[in-house]
């Protein structure tokens, strides 16, 4: 807490789209946990976000969707920021890159770099669509991948296979705003010299700053170990912010040089007197909260901007999560395979801060994490529900019950009370030395110890069967209990602000520092509480299967979509075919080979006899899902010995586009042995 000031960014999400939990869990509830512990501390800080608003998918969504990039821009820019409001995203200023202050802020540095010379100016060959007339981004450019064969790979990157393109590495490459066959065309376009500034890089990023998370640090040592190459930051758009410069008609500036200038030009709009405290001031710490494909943009490219252009302060700290994956696949926009933020809090309306502990729980902070409804729904109601309200609860209504809804005094106390209480000021101690190092996990699993201190406390002691004997020592235990419960109000605000706020209201705390914490008389004695309210609630099996159907239907839509029907294999005479004798026949035992991870051996009724097949279906079905049922089964297929079983014969099944696979069974029962034909 050494700097006068902070200025916090979060990663500025793409309008082209709504905001989904990946973006919440990489970037948006680690800043604003951050934030708030911040201004709870009393420091100076200015939150900044916005929407990032130019570039080629927006144009690309524009024409899918028959609109204007505009249209779009202001529909997604709207549901982003609402949504963000809703979910409790406590930004200073969320503002937009198409604004007219961004366009003159980034402009002005662009001009400011032109003019001191700092650009590389240079021509180079780039595909042009003929019948439209004008340059292609790569992501207008399809064709077929060179590695995979995949026909309708992009110009930058094939989504079959995964790999990183140029377009010149397509086979038959073709415009997707004309189909024509693009041709090469000489282009002229400003690049950022960032080879001049890679020992500048190396020094600040690998000498001075060996404190940041390995995963930024590794990734940043692997850009500058492999040599940095000029960038250009122009670009042949009709989308974006103009070239400021003579002989520029047509250009814009590269969406990656003018977004991160829009954390400086939203500080502008909302503090137009005093911005530069926040952006040039020494002693102001700047820190960047993004996702790990933007450590590059953020740790390289941004901070050899502002050191060409002289007068801005350098991040001092980046802390970039990975990724956030949904019950084990890829997140994906592009599929609909996500937890939109706007859906959930209209499917889950007041429980903001239960997607908040789940996705800090289940951070992606040092490798990709999973998020799964299960997990969800069990650490709501085993955690949430089961110790931190149950605690509170308790504590509120015995204290209801025994007092009339005042703070009891607080008697003798016995090892047991003091040991409680002594470790309410270590608990605070460790949440901090976690945030202050970006370790948000950690730091809510130490805030969620106190409520399992006091749920633990409150089941050792028993208060509820000692009124009658002993109301002194209820009095102390209530005491002590709701003491704890103030605590973990204010030490809950950075994680859960709005169970915090729910909180203090019931036990109608008033204005205390973030200082406070692990003291024992936050509340005086004859405190008059409010009345008790359930801070969490049970979530059921039914709204979670609600969920995972969505998923379902999704992915079955998307197999759909992408499923292509290998081709047809050589044709083969009647005769041969009808050598082929296939049955319908029961499954009766299933059990998994050992020592395989595919093989499953099957006994087999086929109307015949009974016999033995080995199928490499273990991993799609288990034995209690096979017994009994009707299958089509080839019965006339040579014998073969597999791992030491002799099979005779083979089940019939289908494969899915995603490798799936499906048994075939008649529609309605029939005698074994029946013959398909």
């Amino acid at each position: 807490m050494s700097f006068k000031r902070y200025t916090v960014t979060s990663a500025l999400p793409y309008a082209n789209g709504p905001v989904h939990i990946g973006h919440l869990a990489g970037v948006y509830v680690p800043a604003d946990i951050y934030v708030r512990y911040l201004r709870l501390r009393g420091a100076d800080v200015l939150f900044v976000g916005g929407s990032d608003e130019h570039g080629v998918p927006i144009t690309i969504k524009a024409r899918q969707e028959g609109v204007t990039p505009q249209d779009v821009v202001d529909k997604y820019h709207a549901l982003i920021r609402d949504s963000f409001a809703r979910f409790g995203i406590s930004f200073d200023v969320y503002s937009r890159t198409s604004s007219r202050i961004h366009h003159q802020t980034a402009s002005e540095i662009f001009r400011t770099l032109y003019d001191k010379g700092l650009f590389l100016e240079k021509s180079s060959d780039q595909y042009f669509d003929p019948e439209v007339g004008q340059f292609l981004a790569d992501r207008y450019i399809t064709g077929t991948c060179p590695h995979c064969g995949n026909e309708n790979a992009y110009g930058d990157q094939c989504e079959k296979c995964g790999t990183s393109l140029n377009a010149t590495d397509l086979i038959q490459p073709r415009s997707t705003l004309s189909g024509a066959t693009p041709v090469m065309k000489p282009t002229r376009h400003w690049y950022l010299p960032l080879d001049r500034y890679e020992p500048f890089l190396k020094e600040w990023i690998l000498e001075g700053h060996k404190e940041w998370k390995t995963n930024v640090y590794g990734q940043c040592k692997s850009w500058l170990d492999n040599g940095l190459q000029p960038r250009a930051v122009t670009r042949d758009l009709d989308w974006g912010i103009p070239v400021p410069v003579e002989g520029a008609q047509g250009k814009v500036l590269y969406v990656w040089f003018d977004a991160p200038i829009g954390y400086i030009s939203n500080t502008r709009e909302l503090l137009p007197d005093t911005w530069e405290q926040y952006w040039k001031d020494p002693e102001t710490r700047l820190v960047h909260f993004i996702g790990k494909d933007n450590i590059v943009f953020h740790c390289i490219i941004f901070p050899a901007i502002l050191k060409m252009e002289g007068s801005y302060i350098l991040p001092d700290n980046v802390p970039a999560n990975e990724f956030l994956n949904l019950e084990g696949e890829k997140i994906s926009t592009s599929r609909n395979w996500a937890v939109w933020l706007h859906e959930y809090l209209d499917d889950f309306p007041g429980k903001e801060d239960v997607l908040r502990y789940v996705l800090t729980a289940n951070a992606p902070e040092t490798k990709d994490n999973d998020y799964t409804w299960k997990d969800f729904q069990a650490r709501n109601n085993n955690e949430l529900v089961a110790i931190y309200g149950n605690f509170v609860n308790r504590a509120m209504v015995l204290t209801h019950k025994f007092f009339d809804g005042k703070l009891p005094s607080c008697g003798t106390l016995l090892p047991e009370d003091i040991a409680v209480l002594d470790e309410l000021p270590g608990i605070r101690s460790r949440v901090e030395q976690a945030l202050e190092t970006f370790r948000f996990r950690e730091a809510l699993r130490e805030a969620m110890n106190m409520a399992r201190l006091g749920n633990k406390y409150l089941a050792d002691t028993e208060p509820w069967k000692k009124f009658g004997s002993d109301p002194e020592r209820v009095a102390t235990i209530l005491n002590i209990s709701l003491q704890i419960a103030a605590n973990m109000a204010l030490l809950s605000e950075p994680f859960l602000p709005f169970t915090a706020r729910k909180l203090s209201e019931m036990l109608r705390l008033g204005e205390c520092s973030w200082e406070a914490i692990g003291s024992r008389d936050l509340l005086p004695y004859g405190h008059q509480l409010g009345t008790p309210e359930l801070l969490f609630e049970k979530i059921t099996d039914e709204q979670i299967d609600v969920q995972l159907q969505r998923l379902e239907s999704i992915r079955a839509e998307n197999v759909r979509n992408t499923f292509k029907a290998e081709p047809a294999r050589p044709d083969v005479s009647y005769e041969d075919f009808s050598q082929m004798d296939m049955r319908v026949g029961t499954i009766l035992k299933a059990e998994k080979v050992p020592k395989t991870s595919k093989l499953m051996r099957l006994l087999v009724d086929t109307g015949m006899d009974q016999r033995t097949i080995v199928s490499g279906i273990s991993g799609f079905f288990t034995p209690e899902e096979l017994v009994g049922r009707q299958v089509m089964v080839l019965v006339n297929l040579a014998p073969r010995i597999i791992k030491g079983i002799e099979s005779r014969g083979m089940v019939l099944l289908a494969s899915d586009a995603g490798g799936k696979l499906v048994l075939l069974s008649p529609e309605v029962p029939v005698k074994n042995g029946s013959v398909i034909s």
